[in-house]
């Protein structure tokens, strides 16, 4: 524990981090946990989003990766509104092995991904 926290405070001396400044932050998601997120994202998180109509098949990168963005972080049940500061969103992107759009959303629709049309 002590090791990360000087490595902590290194990168944040190097980079010049000052406190109140903002920090974004990126979590790669393998295995069992890829899947519980994308089961949990698609079962229960977007249908809870605002007027929902569908998700966009417009969102492919060209070579099988899929991109959304979140607009408000209290989709997930796991996040107490009472909790939370301010409403954040949150860019998901979804890599594939696919080579193609096509495969990747025949992937994704396996995956009973609510694409719109």
């Amino acid at each position: 524990m002590l090791v990360k926290r000087q490595l902590l405070l290194k990168l944040k001396n190097q980079f010049k981090i000052r406190d109140d400044y903002p920090v974004g932050c990126k979590v790669t998601l393998r295995r069992e946990r890829m899947y519980e997120f994308l089961d949990r994202l698609v079962t229960v998180a977007i249908p809870r989003i605002r007027d929902f109509r569908g998700i966009s098949a417009k969102s492919f990168d060209g070579r099988g990766n899929y991109n959304m963005g979140v607009k408000e972080q209290i989709i997930f049940p796991e996040i107490e509104y009472d909790k939370i500061d301010a409403i954040r969103g949150m860019n998901i992107t979804i890599t594939t092995t696919a080579k193609t759009d096509e495969e990747a959303k025949a992937l994704l629709a396996a995956f009973s991904f609510p694409f719109r049309g």
